[in-house]
């Protein structure tokens, strides 16, 4: 996609998206769903950088039809870096797409992209007890992290599918623009400035700045852009849209 078309693309005001729940209809093969779940009752689900990394270990280490191997104790990691540790089999089938993600201290995005029959209910099974005991087990706490069962949107259309990174990735705002939602971007330098600091997503790696590269699969989400699209571009694409557009343009990719 060229620039001009993209600029014309998000001008559309009021674009719908029809949403099919996940508890109405079972996730199909090859299809795309924006996955969200916060803490119970909102609290924190990441209290510190090890937390952060954890999760992010959990999204790499689930990602595979076979067992996940043994994880080790919270007191016997280090911090890591990247998540494609030496010790990691080699040999990996997804069973999903891990197309884009962001972590916040409450609540994470997941864009996911099914490859195998009930893909993401035993991805997301598996990520979210794991994650649970590890947590349970570090804080000293009992019972459930999230808030009830995730929820999940079926993306039925590809210009709705154009905006769901921009929306995911831009959830850290929410630390330093609480009004970005309302399409109150005073200083979209220091939003962009912000964004490509913050760890805790996939956006740097769309960015070409290594982070957690192993974690996702991107090549999707740039041959939506364009069949020959290099990371810079995807950089130039979101400062455009913050420049020319705002919040209204995905208000309806919003599930909290």
């Amino acid at each position: 996609m060229r620039k001009s078309d993209f600029r014309m693309l998000v001008a559309e005001v009021g674009l719908p998206l029809y949403y099919i729940q996940m508890e109405r209809q079972k996730p199909a093969i090859g299809e795309i769903y924006h996955i969200y779940n916060r803490g119970v009752e909102k609290r924190k689900i990441f209290s510190e950088n090890h937390d952060y990394l954890r999760f992010i270990h959990d999204l790499f280490e689930f990602n595979d039809v076979e067992p996940a191997g043994k994880i080790y104790a919270y007191k016997q990691r280090k911090q890591y870096a990247e998540v494609g540790l030496p010790h990691m089999k080699q040999q990996r089938k997804f069973i999903v797409e891990i197309l884009s993600f962001c972590l916040m201290p409450n609540h994470f995005h997941l864009l996911l992209h099914q490859l195998s029959d009930n893909g993401i209910t035993e991805f997301m099974r598996k990520l979210g007890t794991g994650y649970t005991n590890y947590f349970n087990i570090k804080y000293e706490r009992v019972g459930s992290l999230f808030q009830g069962k995730y929820k999940a949107s079926h993306i039925v259309d590809d210009k709705h599918l154009l905006y769901l990174p921009y929306y995911i990735h831009l959830n850290p705002l929410d630390m330093i623009m609480p009004t970005w939602r309302d399409d109150e971007i005073t200083d979209k330098n220091k939003a962009i400035s912000f964004l490509e600091t913050y760890r805790w997503s996939s956006y740097l790696d769309y960015i070409g700045k290594k982070n957690f590269p192993s974690v996702t699969q991107r090549d999707f989400i740039y041959n939506l852009y364009s069949d020959n699209m290099r990371k810079s571009d995807f950089r130039m694409l979101m400062i455009d849209w913050l420049k020319e557009r705002g919040i209204e343009d995905i208000e309806h990719l919003v599930l909290e």
